[in-house]
């Protein structure tokens, strides 16, 4: 039996990935999307949430899955109960999975959809220019370490 070429490889996490674990994907090199994901840390208690940067081979494999852009990551990326959701939507099925009071993100979804992603949109293309941008994906905190996949 002959190994596969390393390209032919699966993309395998440096972490199990368990489908029923709500995943975030977000762009690594973003200071504001790295915030976000600071802030899921300390608010997510129960320790679910797992996560990985898009630039990582499994974050960019999950981006392709979903038909998202892996020469630009303009939206993050999560999966929560098997359901994937980008944008706004991601933004608020995060929250809303964290239980009360973050839950009551819930409300932006009175904003019709083309609302919701124009603002995000907004954002997303203006963040490095407003937030900043790192040269490269930082290193982990060992509690982001130890919940990071991919």
């Amino acid at each position: 039996m002959t190994d596969l070429p390393e390209q032919h490889h699966p993309v395998l996490p440096r972490q199990a990935y368990d489908a029923l674990q709500p995943l975030i994907v977000f762009d690594g090199v973003c200071v504001f999307c790295s915030g976000f994901v600071q802030l899921i840390l300390k608010l997510d208690r129960e320790k679910r949430f797992r996560f990985a940067t898009a630039q990582s081979p499994f974050g960019e494999a999950l981006f392709r899955k979903h038909r998202l852009a892996t020469d630009n990551y303009e939206t993050n990326l999560a999966i929560i109960d098997g359901a994937a959701f980008t944008k706004l939507d991601s933004f608020i099925a995060v929250m809303a999975a964290l239980g009360w009071p973050w839950r009551a993100a819930s409300l932006l979804l009175v904003l019709p959809r083309p609302l919701r992603d124009w603002l995000y949109d907004r954002v997303a293309k203006n963040r490095y220019a407003l937030f900043g941008r790192k040269d490269s994906c930082e290193i982990p905190s060992a509690e982001l370490r130890e919940r990071l996949i991919g």
